[in-house]
């Protein structure tokens, strides 16, 4: 079996829940109908803004979404009916360890909506919870076995959480990011191919050293897996960490694009969800802020490439 996808891919993430529900809205679950109803049109409105950026000149066939079947299914139709890429989440959301947001159902629900991509949200660090690690892999082998079965892509988002002895050996979260999250990634990620799990493209937290990404590149396209890509998420940090996240990459081959979702409408969806802006000033923010990751992903590709 040939994995991977190697197309330039530039993602706009918004399938939050659980972080979503308390961070913008301050709710709680369960809720209301009419909150359910907010949230998914506030979604619509970061689908808006995409769709602008779009528009607006960024390559159609390099530009997706991902989004949450609860709160995006119609945006999911309409985005596959203007032939966007799109990926969908199949992780419970706001928990430590990965499980299936449906159950055994999982297969079910990505026949359903049929995304270009499925994607997991797991958190792995080789240091932590060896028997929650396990029960990990063991999903994750499943999930992984079915979609290659079944001829469907595969995105993984891999954050690697510092474990609290790490930390207080390093002294701070900053030194554990630039001096041990890399190596642990990278471990990782060849863990999880030796234990049977196949992304064909490896959503990965920001590095700021080019050869951390040449490290992560050559373990992600390891034996054979030349076609696997690796894309920079942004990890809701401020916009010139993920400048420099997207400079760094860029100049790596194999470093296929981004996905960056709350530094890039998060600001304009609470303004407007407390009445501070309007609709078409929040939409008009997240193309330009979207439109402007590309347009550094691309500069630096032609600068460093």
């Amino acid at each position: 079996m040939t994995f991977g996808y190697d197309k330039p891919l530039y993602i706009l993430p918004f399938d939050h829940r659980h972080s979503f529900i308390t961070g913008v809205f301050h709710w709680q679950q369960p809720l209301a109908a009419q909150q359910m109803a907010r949230i998914a049109a506030s979604k619509q409105v970061i689908y808006d803004g995409f769709k602008a950026a779009v528009d607006k000149g960024i390559l159609h066939n390099r530009a997706g979404i991902l989004v949450d079947e609860q709160f995006g299914a119609t945006i999911l139709r309409d985005a596959q009916a203007r032939g966007y890429v799109t990926c969908v989440s199949t992780e419970k959301s706001g928990q430590d360890e990965f499980d299936f947001e449906y159950g055994d159902a999982f297969a079910h629900h990505i026949e359903e909506v049929n995304p270009t991509f499925a994607k997991v949200l797991v958190r792995y660090n080789p240091d932590g919870d060896s028997r929650m690690n396990a029960r990990q892999v063991e999903r994750l082998r499943r999930l992984s076995e079915y979609l290659a079965r079944t001829k469907r892509l595969f995105m993984f988002e891999l954050l690697v959480p510092a474990e609290q002895a790490q930390l207080d050996r390093l002294g701070s979260r900053a030194a554990y990011d630039r001096e041990l999250r890399p190596t642990l990634m990278i471990g990782t990620i060849r863990a999880l191919q030796d234990a049977g799990v196949e992304p064909d493209v490896w959503k990965i937290e920001g590095l700021d050293r080019h050869e951390d990404c040449e490290k992560t590149v050559d373990t992600a396209r390891r034996d054979g897996r030349t076609r696997v890509g690796c894309i920079v998420l942004g990890r809701g940090s401020d916009g010139q960490a993920v400048l420099r996240w997207l400079n760094v990459a860029a100049g790596v081959q194999g470093f296929i694009g981004f996905a960056v979702g709350r530094t890039t409408w998060l600001e304009a969806v609470t303004a407007w969800g407390r009445d501070e802006i309007t609709r078409e000033t929040a939409v008009a923010r997240i193309a330009g802020r979207f439109r402007e990751w590309a347009g550094v992903f691309e500069h630096a590709v032609l600068r460093d490439r």
